[in-house]
This record gives structure tokens, sequence and C-alpha cells, in this order.
């Protein structure tokens, strides 16, 4: 498949996986480059600084600046990267500086993904050995400068907290060698393929409490620079007026109206919809507000959502089209069982909702373009940029800032919102730079969503209650059929994102199949935070809790025992119930409910415990979550249970109250009084205790979301004997037993 783009009169943009590829396989070479000291190549910027390697440099004030190759949305990464440098380095924390690393696929891909970008919780994991690999040479190359400034060996010099230190009483801070150290012509004493990293016994900032991150101050005085901050001289702020349903086209438009408001500059017509550009975005919203667009909806989708999950439905009550796992004889073992539970359940469209829509800075200026944004992937976006603008890759330049959350909306193989702000400037010919703002309307109802999803599992036990057959059916729309991720996720007609958590089911069940259908449908979708999980691990861990309720087990023993060849399962599950008081068959009083679910998304490991209570109104109140988190060694605890706290509120709002529905093919959520996200005074209290662990990093952005619905859904059951299968609750009563 290939995506095409109308830019002018019969000129198409060819977004196909090929030639994408082409140009993201590139960067699978050289990741490394740059980590041995280079003199030739070692520079001094602009602000005086020596250029070690790509990830590292020092100034003369002896300030360390991290160049960070992921974006920071708010996750934490710019202080989990700088954290390694910082203790690799031996640096002093207080002198440590981060700035975005420049979009330049063959100096900063994702070794996860072999391009630039950000996303499937990898930042700390494919960074780990890299960016400790780039402190230790720097530090190298710092001590070795010392060395020949003091003649003395480089074996007795000492580093704390930027403090170059030798036994006859010189000092110096990294500063004072930065400059020598860049110029000298003898390279360090460290090979970057086995470079001696620090024993992690003497750490003394990895995995220890209370460091201050490095975006605190800036976030809290207002000084952190996100694209709405910014203003290029001579700019110009459009707004696009978009469909109302996806797929359709402008087909005619007045503009008289919209160009009777001050400030409105000019009116283009785009392939995604009608842009009006002013001095200001006020005065470009007004502008909008007053055009009449006339909407070609020919090839738009016009059913609504309880059409297209009827679609859903109906394809898991049929065999599926792909099967994804196939173990055993699941359909045999279900016939001869001797106990079936059967269930279904019902996934919506959900909205991203980040607090910052989209926007970007662009500029098409002497065959040259440049765009300044929240870049999540920086690979597609040059890529994307290069094709729209017409000129060459190597004249694109991304300049990355911070962005207001994401949960993967940033992170789009089309580019549409970077394209859309390139397709205007390109449009009025370059005479101004362009910031396209998409206001919380038109990220609601115009952008891409967690796809829909309906399962149907069957699942039976045996005499002693343990599982025999697990036969689960799944159906929804695919996120990479079409992309450049196509060739790798989609094997044999199954989108793995659509069955993970489920076709690699945890538990042991002699007899397992996992089928899917995928769905065709013309509403864009999208990776939401922790993708698949965000359903399977719902109807995996409910109807785990439906079986130990007909074996008569309790719900952890019962997990414990399919787990005993898991044991990084079986470690987050002990821990969150001890801390969480679980007492195996203990009934709380009326009223009171506790639920359980683990699961792995992302290679990180994470149970949670809820308790929840049934008000006098029937309503649901959460009152507890205890979570355990084994991702490996940990190198900010802080960020770690922010993420996890974080992961617990997103996922409670999708469970509790989020979908994003449609009528005739028109999106009804426009703004949080629709979409409402969880308020502070839904947010429960909510405890992350951490498994201590030598195994290196993983991830840990997402793998808090998965499985606080289904602990929230089987503490319900405790408290009031109903199952919850479909989701959101919604307004949905309950009666305590």
């Amino acid at each position: 498949m290939t995506y095409q783009q109308k830019i002018k009169d019969g000129e198409t943009l060819d977004l196909s996986r090929r030639s994408f590829l082409a140009i993201a396989g590139g960067a699978g070479v050289g990741l490394m480059i740059g980590l041995k000291v280079d003199p030739a190549a070692a520079a001094n910027t602009a602000q005086g600084a020596i250029e070690f390697n790509p990830f590292v440099k020092v100034s003369p004030d002896g300030a360390v600046t991290v160049i960070v190759k992921h974006l920071d949305k708010g996750q934490g990464v710019a202080t989990g990267l700088a954290t390694i440098v910082a203790e690799e380095m031996d640096a002093d924390w207080a002198t440590i500086r981060t700035e975005f690393a420049p979009a330049n696929p063959n100096l900063y891909a994702n070794l996860a993904f072999k391009a630039q970008g950000t996303g499937g919780s990898t930042s700390i994991a494919n960074s780990w050995d890299q960016y400790r690999t780039a402190a230790v040479t720097a530090r190298a190359a710092l001590v070795n400068a010392a060395a020949e400034a003091w003649k003395v060996p480089a074996g007795e010099i000492t580093v704390v907290k930027g403090v170059i230190s030798h036994p006859s009483g010189k000092k110096g801070s990294f500063g004072e060698f930065a400059e020598k150290a860049g110029a000298s012509k003898t390279p360090p004493a460290v090979s970057p393929q086995t470079p001696p990293f620090k024993n992690p016994t003497k750490y003394v900032l990895i995995g220890k409490e209370g460091l201050h991150r490095v975006d605190n101050d800036s976030k809290t005085d207002g000084t952190a620079i996100y694209t709405q901050d910014l203003h290029v001289p001579g700019m110009l702020v459009a707004v696009v007026a978009h469909p109302p349903k996806f797929g359709a086209k402008p087909k005619s438009f007045d503009d008289a109206e919209a160009k009777k408001v001050k400030g409105v500059e000019q009116v283009v017509q785009i392939p995604t919809g009608v842009a009006v550009l002013a001095k200001n975005t006020w005065a470009a919203i007004k502008g909008r507000n007053a055009l009449k667009v006339e909407w070609d909806d020919g090839a738009a989708e016009g059913r609504g959502s309880d059409a297209l999950m009827a679609a859903c439905k109906d394809a898991v009550s049929k065999p599926g089209v792909a099967t994804a796992t196939n173990t055993g004889d699941a359909e045999g073992a279900l016939r001869g069982a001797a106990k079936v539970i059967e269930a279904d359940y019902a996934f919506p469209y959900l909205a991203h909702a980040a607090m910052e829509p989209m926007n970007a800075i662009a500029e098409v200026k002497d065959g040259a373009v440049k765009i300044t944004t929240g870049a999540q992937f920086q690979s597609i976006d040059l890529f994307v940029a290069s094709k729209v603008a017409g000129v060459p890759m190597d004249k694109v330049t991304i300049d990355t800032v911070w962005a207001g959350g994401s949960f993967g909306r940033r992170a789009v193989p089309t580019s549409d919102y970077i394209a859309e702000a390139l397709t205007i400037a390109k449009g009025i010919d370059g005479k101004a730079p362009v910031k396209l703002v998409w206001t919380r309307e038109d990220d609601m109802k115009g952008g891409y969503y967690r796809p829909m999803y309906a399962h149907k599992v069957k699942a039976a036990i045996g005499a002693d209650g343990m599982p025999v057959a697990w036969h689960h059916r799944i159906a929804g729309q695919s996120i990479m059929t079409g992309t450049a991720m196509e060739p790798l996720l989609v094997k044999d007609g199954v989108d793995d994102t659509s069955v993970e958590g489920a076709s690699n089911l945890a538990y042991s069940v002699p007899n397992l199949k996992v089928e899917l259908t995928t769905i065709k449908a013309g509403v864009p979708v999208l990776w939401w935070r922790s993708v698949g999980h965000t359903h399977t691990a719902h109807a995996v861990e409910t109807m785990i809790d439906e079986l130990a309720f007909a074996a008569g087990k309790d719900p952890v023993e019962y997990r414990l025992a399919l787990l005993k060849d898991k044991p990084r399962h079986a470690g987050v599950l002990k821990l969150a119930a001890e801390k969480a008081g679980w007492k195996a068959g203990e009934k709380l009083e009326k009223g009171r409910g506790r639920g359980v679910a683990v699961h792995e998304s992302f290679n990180s490991f994470v149970a949670q415990v809820v308790d929840v209570t049934i008000k006098d109104d029937g309503q649901v109140k959460v009152d507890r979550v205890v979570a355990a988190v084994d991702c490996g060694l940990v190198v900010n605890p802080d960020v770690v249970r922010a993420q996890v706290e974080g992961g617990v509120g997103f996922g409670l709002g999708a469970a509790l109250r989020n979908a994003v529905t449609l009528k005739d093919g028109v999106v009804q959520e426009g703004n949080f009084d629709k979409y409402k996200p969880l308020r502070i005074s839904d947010m429960p209290h909510v405890e992350v205790h951490i498994v201590p662990s030598q195994e290196k990093p993983t991830g840990i952005g997402e793998p808090g979301v998965p499985p606080i619905a289904p602990a929230l859904a089987n503490a319900i059951f405790a408290a009031t004997g109903k199952r919850v299968r479909d989701l959101p609750i919604g307004d949905q009563k309950f009666t305590s037993v």
C-alpha cells in the first residue's frame, strides 16, 4: 500500500514503505559513530564547548552537556540519559545540561528501530550501553589530557564530581582540560568495543533517590520552551478547517468573511482542508470560523461507532482470518473439558488527548526546509518533509523542543501535522515561516486513535480447576498495515500489535489458539500508550480471574501456579500482593473489593492490586493501587514511580470514562467536556514498589497502563459479583454483595 497525498494539481507525494525503508534502513549503519574520540572531529561549539562525541560536550566552565537523542514529552528521558552520562563520567550533577539532538539518523538512531525516533518504551533500553560508552570515552579523554599535562600515569588519577585529582595534590576541573582533551593527538586509553563501565556497586547517581530532574526548574518557572512558545520573525499562524468526516476533501470554499477578520492574511486550500493564515492564533481561529466550506464526502467513512463495533463483533463470531498462535488443540480440548467459560469484550476508539495539541513551525527558504516541533520520529519526519518540499533530505533541518505529552500521537507514519505545516508554507511560496496550530477540537476530531476492538474468549478448566484450553478471537483495525513498519510487524496477515499480550500468553495453558480478523475502516488509527496491550491485558486478566473463581481458587495463588516458569511475572505479583496486604480467601467488608492483574509489556513486568469502594449511588471509587514493577536496573527510581503512577491515571481514565464515538462518520467528542480526563479527585493513592535487578534496563513509559483496567474490573467483581468486560465502565451502577 502507498500513502499518496496530493500537493498541487497532478503532483503526488509517494510515501511508500519501500521508499521510506530505503532511507530509514541506512540508519542501521554506523550507529556508534563518534564514540571514539577523533581529535580532528572534536570541535568547539558556538558556546565554546568541546564536542567529544555525538552525545557529550564539555564547556570551559566545566558544564557537561548531554545530547538527548529521544524526545522528552514528560516521561523523563532527558534526566535518564543525563544520569547515565554523569555517572560514568563521574560528573557533578549540578553541572549537567541537556540539549535535544538534531535530526540525524546516522548518529542518533534508536538502536531498537534502526531509525531516529522515540517510542515503544525503548529510550533508556536502547541507549544504555551507547550512552555509557560515550561517557567513559569522554572521561578517558579528559583523564588522559590531565595525565599528559601533569606528566603522571593516567591510572593514578581519580575523578569525583567533575574534579580530576592526583595523589600529588594536583587538581583540575573538566573544563580546564576540555580543550586539551579535544585537541589531543593521543587517543584515550579505552576501547569503545570493551569500555570499562563502572561497577554498579560504585554508583552514586544511577538508582539513587532524590535526583533533581533536569526539567524540574524550567517547567516550574515557565522557561521550558515548547513549540507554542516560539515566535519566528515574520511568522504567520495557520489553522486548518478539516473535513468533519475522515476521507472527505474540500470541494469548494468561500473565504470572503474570513478575510474580513483583522489579522487574517491569506486563505489556502490544501489536500487536508482549508488553511487560514493570520498574524496571530486568535485571528486565524476567528477567520476559520468565518469560512464556508463545502465538503466532498464521496470517499469518506460514514459509519457510526455502533456499526463499526457490530462489524468487529460479527468478525469474532466466526473463525479468524489469520492465526496468530496455535499450540495443541484448543477446540478439541474445549469440547471435552469439565467446564467452559465464554466471554465477549468490546473496546472503543481512544484519543491520545495529550495536553499539547499538534503544532509545528515550517520554514521554506533558498531550497532548504526547517521544521521546529516536539519531534518524536525524526527519520519519518525528515523523509516526509523532503518529499513534501521537493528537496533532498540533507536540506531538511528539524529542531526538537519539549513536547507536552504524546502517548504515541507525535510519532505518525505520515507525519501528518508536519506535512500539513510544510504544505501550507509551500502553498504560500515560502514567503513567511508558518506556525501550524491545532486546537483541542482539531486534535480530538481529526487525529489518530487507538483502534476499536472486539474479543471473544472461550476457556476451559479441567477437574483440578486448572486451564486446559484457551481459544481467543480478536477483531479490529491494523495500525501497521500500509506503513513502513508493516514488513516487520505484519506476518501472514497478523499485525503483531493487535494480538500482543494474547498471542504470547504468559500463563501455562496446554492448548492455545489466538485468531485475528483485521477490519477495514476509514478511521485513522495509531499506537496509543501500551498499544495492543491496552485491550489484550484486559481480556486475559479478567478471564484468568473468571477461571480462578470457577475453580474455587484464590486469584493470586491461581496465577502463581500458572506462572511457575515465569519468575519475573511471579516476582512482581508476589511483591504487589504482599505490599497490598493480600490474604488468600479474604472477603473485605460489604461495598469493598480488591482485584489483581499482572502483565508483561515492552520487556517489563507490572502487577497491580486495586482496592475499590462501591458508593451509595452505585458508582465506583478507586481507593488505592499497589503496583510492583520489574524493569531491570533502574536509572531513576523517581522517574520509574512517576511513569507507573501516570500509567495508572492514564489507564484509569480510559477504563472509567474515555471513548471516542462516531455518528454517521463524525467524531462526537471535541474537548474535555465530553472526553473527560481523569480528575485529581478520581486519582487513587498509588504505591509503586520496584523489584531490585541487575538486568539491563527495559521499558517503563507504557507498562504501567495495561494491568489497571483488569485489576479494577476484578476488584469490582469482588465487591459486586458483576463482571466488567466492556470498556469504558461509564455510568454503570453497581450493587454491593
